[in-house]
């Protein structure tokens, strides 16, 4: 079953990559005690997340920190090394934290996989945003296969 407004997010541990190597990191941490914006795309340098998605949420950081968001992260069902490749392409860093999911574990506990093995591409997370609130999911945009209209940083602003 698919998380819904009022459920706490899901603990997992996930592999992230640092200056200082590769190093596990948590969603307790990355969400207690703080106002977050997650967003899921099916996977880092595919056409609309590096066209749209990323880049609206690089652009709209500095407005959705002015709404009180402490972090913006993006997840995608990637590895740690592919993430901060992107993140650099699209002048992320600072601005939105990449959080690969490698394994898909966090789209799995979110409930929120989406199955494109006919594409080749295997498991991954389906296209969505979410706001928490001390890990408590405040609100919930899922896309329908194919498009993007709920989930992009313009529609989280005016969810806030």
């Amino acid at each position: 079953m698919a998380i819904q407004v009022g459920d706490s997010i899901p603990s997992v541990t996930l592999k992230h990559l640092t200056d200082n190597g590769m190093q596990d990191i948590t969603t307790d941490e990355i969400f207690k005690g703080k106002k977050v914006v997650l967003f899921s795309v099916p996977g880092a340098f595919t056409p609309t997340c590096s066209a749209k998605h990323l880049p609206g949420f690089v652009q709209q950081a500095e407005a959705l920190k002015g709404k009180g968001v402490d972090a913006v992260v993006c997840t995608a069902v990637n590895d740690p090394f592919v993430m901060r490749a992107w993140a650099e392409k699209n002048d992320a860093d600072g601005k939105v934290t990449m959080l690969p999911d490698g394994n898909a574990a966090l789209a799995t506990a979110l409930g929120l996989t989406l199955d494109l093995s006919k594409n080749g591409l295997g498991m991954r997370g389906q296209r969505f945003a979410l706001i928490a609130e001390d890990g408590k999911v405040t609100h919930l945009a899922v896309e329908q296969a194919g498009q993007f209209e709920v989930s992009s940083a313009e529609a989280v602003l005016a969810a806030l």
